[in-house]
């Protein structure tokens, strides 16, 4: 038999990873889906308009508030919130095929839409946190897409996020990105051997 990292299960493993708007959650996320062919993002739904290079069912599928409360309607998310005005649901049929596929799924999502899923679904939860919210803050004032007001807003919904820290399973404080994201496909690499998951090896 040949173990590998990652990817040795018949099937996937869930993860959510959040974090306040610029700790560096898709960073890091990419980094792992790029090292491993095992493990793919899970690409929300969103009613919000996509901003400068985001790619349609990449970053997320764009759709608007009408076809979202739709969806709400039928039943297809596993779960949703509304963030900043603008809808975020999570597939229930995306998520399910790639966990099927052996491909384990990382729902990259905010603490809101998190917790509505804690103790409804087979899970581990990952949390990333800033150095400081005075790092955030001036993480957020290098991006080009938001201004101050907008800025000071996230910034008070990162304060009320990282108070939810308690009901995640790990966290990973963002100092320096190599060593971060070494921690967390450590946490990856650890839960594939978990003795529960001994009878989902091939």
């Amino acid at each position: 038999m040949t173990q590998k990292l990652l990817g040795n299960l018949k099937k996937g493993l869930f993860f959510i990873i959040s974090a306040p708007a610029g700790a560096g959650k898709t960073t890091l996320t990419r980094m792992l889906t790029k090292e491993f062919e095992s493990v793919i993002e899970s690409v929300s739904f969103t009613s919000r308009k996509p901003r400068k290079d985001e790619k349609e069912g990449f970053d997320y599928f764009f759709v608007t508030k009408e076809e979202f409360e739709k969806k709400i309607k039928q039943g297809d998310f596993l779960e949703y919130a509304k963030v900043y005005d603008h809808y975020y649901g999570t597939s229930k049929s995306f998520v399910e095929k790639n966990l099927n596929e052996k491909k384990h799924v990382v729902l990259v999502i905010d603490t809101q839409g998190a917790l509505k899923l804690k103790n409804k679904i087979d899970c581990t939860y990952i949390f990333i946190s800033p150095p400081s919210i005075d790092t955030l803050r001036e993480r957020m004032k290098k991006r080009a897409d938001i201004d101050d007001v907008e800025i000071e807003k996230r910034i008070s919904w990162a304060n009320e996020e990282m108070k939810q820290i308690l009901s995640y399973d790990y966290n990973i404080t963002n100092i320096d990105l190599d060593q971060s994201y070494e921690e967390l496909r450590s946490i990856f690499i650890a839960e594939e051997r978990k003795v529960k998951n001994l009878k989902n090896w091939e």
